[in-house]
């Protein structure tokens, strides 16, 4: 049996997920000879501390501690203004690092930290989980094979059924960065392609602490990339229908819908049309859970050598770039280009 123990940092909304994960890892993994032991940290120490006896994992009460006492890999959950930080200690102690995306606030912090990775030998997976989701691996495989023919369109969503607290989206980078640039990410992934231009638009029509803040309840974004193709990108805190994520691919041979199931959160106008027939998700935990284990389970097999890194840094990093093009253009007006890495990043 290959012993591997994870030490986690950040038990929030985000972090408790992850180490619920971690703990249900082993149901999956021990059947392959791998046995998977969680310890983690938090600032909150008392909470830290139910949490991990409810799960039984061990608390350490430093991010010090927690990497001194021999964990192999080190999973970042806490705000993104500690990411850059971390992820060095983890480089540093020679570990790989599971980071929950972004890298850094913005992409000007983010060039430091992948140097500072790259310089070092440092392995780092970041947290773009729709790359371990069925449906979104199944339309690459359908477009890779050729199935679609060539693609002439792509359209992709991401609502939410209610926005996160305002105190959240104060500091969150706006809609763009914290929501839509997992589509970023997934359409550079999907297609292979780089993005290359951003026009973006957005409304408030909710909750005007929102709109107070800075940021947007509503957007879209066109988008266009390297060969010419267009793409949309949309955003919504206000789905009532429920959790809503899709992507749709129109190709000149075929055409394929990314979440459309019985729990999609729309319905059909037309007579006796009954489908879907579930009820709804409600939430992106709920949505993306089995993609959630999946990648941790990734994480495992990289820090047993058993697989490439599945989300480098740099492709976090260059879906930002697109995040943040889409966000200066919904500032200014106008399409934006997107600023490409250099070479060598």
């Amino acid at each position: 049996m290959k012993n591997v123990a994870l030490g986690l940092v950040g038990v929030g909304r985000i972090g408790v997920m992850h180490a619920n994960n971690i703990s249900a890892l082993n149901e999956v993994l021990n059947p392959r000879g791998v046995n998977v032991s969680l310890r983690l940290t938090d600032v909150a120490a008392d909470h830290a501390r139910t949490v991990a006896a409810g799960l039984g994992a061990g608390f350490l009460p430093s991010v010090e501690a927690l990497i001194g006492s021999g964990i192999n890999g080190l999973v970042i959950a806490t705000g993104t203004g500690t990411h850059p930080e971390l992820i060095k200690a983890g480089v540093d102690a020679g570990i790989p690092v599971f980071c929950e995306k972004p890298v850094a606030m913005n992409v000007a912090d983010s060039e430091p930290v992948l140097d500072y990775i790259r310089a070092n030998g440092g392995t780092v997976q970041i947290g773009h989980q729709r790359r371990f989701d069925a449906g979104y691996l199944a339309a690459k495989r359908a477009y890779e094979a050729g199935d679609l023919g060539w693609i002439h369109s792509l359209r992709a969503l991401t609502c939410d059924m209610t926005p996160p607290p305002v105190e959240f989206l104060a500091s969150s980078g706006g809609l763009f960065r914290d929501c839509s640039v997992h589509d970023f990410d997934i359409l550079r992934w999907l297609t292979g392609r780089e993005i290359v231009e951003v026009y973006a638009r957005g409304s408030n029509n909710g909750d005007p602490a929102i709109g107070a803040v800075g940021d947007v309840d509503t957007a879209l974004a066109l988008v266009t990339f390297d060969d010419g193709t267009l793409g949309t990108v949309s955003a919504s805190r206000y789905n009532g229908a429920g959790h809503d994520v899709r992507l749709e691919i129109q190709g000149s041979a075929g055409s394929l819908m990314v979440g459309l199931d019985g729990k999609s959160a729309l319905a059909s106008a037309e007579a006796g049309v009954t489908f879907p027939e579930g009820v709804s998700h409600l939430t992106f935990a709920e949505r993306f859970d089995q993609a959630y284990r999946s990648e941790l389970a990734a994480f495992v097999e990289l820090i047993l050598g058993e697989r490439e890194n599945p989300c480098t840094p740099e492709d976090a990093v260059a879906a930002s770039r697109v995040a943040d093009a889409a966000q200066e253009s919904l500032e200014t007006g106008v399409p934006v280009r997107v600023v490409l890495a250099a070479a060598g990043r």
